[in-house]
């Protein structure tokens, strides 16, 4: 069904709008994919902080140009789904990744790092990078380190202390 030119441009708008607001863009190709498949999909990816939708090609290609953003060539060829990410760009690549390999019809094709151009190979390794939850328990593990040895350490006398009065009274209890 043809859609009116109002609503091209309102498409556009809609698509240069997520451009400007993600910290975070995945194109990928979908071959094959049930409305349900789809569905998981959509919600694996809102629960990262982010969204995935179906866009048109040469309206797509029109937001990009107006926006100041490059592409790779081929990438508005075929069924292209965006993946946008608002808060946790790794969430999103995780999970387009994850489904990729659950069901093999998606295909990632390109993305954004912020403004930056990424390729397929680095939005896979951006996919494997631990969750913020993990970072952030690893920082904070390594932030206290050196302030729970220091405890150890300054408990450590008076624990040996504690232990020779004990040994002495259990000495003197046993005569």
């Amino acid at each position: 069904m043809a859609i009116s030119k109002q609503q091209k441009e309102e498409l556009v708008e809609q698509y240069k709008k997520w451009l400007k607001e993600s910290d975070g863009l995945i194109l990928t190709h979908y071959h094959g994919l049930s409305v349900k498949a789809i569905g998981d999909l959509r919600r694996d990816i809102r629960e990262s902080g982010g969204e995935f939708h179906i866009i048109k090609n040469t309206l797509a290609k029109l937001a990009f140009e107006e926006s100041g953003r490059e592409w790779k060539e081929n990438v508005f060829i075929g069924p292209t789904a965006l993946g946008i990410s608002y808060q946790n760009p790794t969430g999103l690549a995780k999970a387009i990744k994850d489904f990729s390999k659950k069901f093999g019809t998606i295909e990632i094709k390109s993305g954004y790092l912020a403004e930056r151009l990424m390729t397929v190979e680095e939005i896979v390794a951006l996919a494997e990078l631990p969750s913020m939850e993990t970072m952030r328990a690893k920082l904070l593990s390594t932030i206290l380190a050196p302030a729970s040895q220091l405890v150890r350490t300054l408990a450590e006398p008076g624990r040996q202390v504690a232990a020779v009065i004990k040994s002495y009274s259990e000495k003197e209890q046993a005569v």
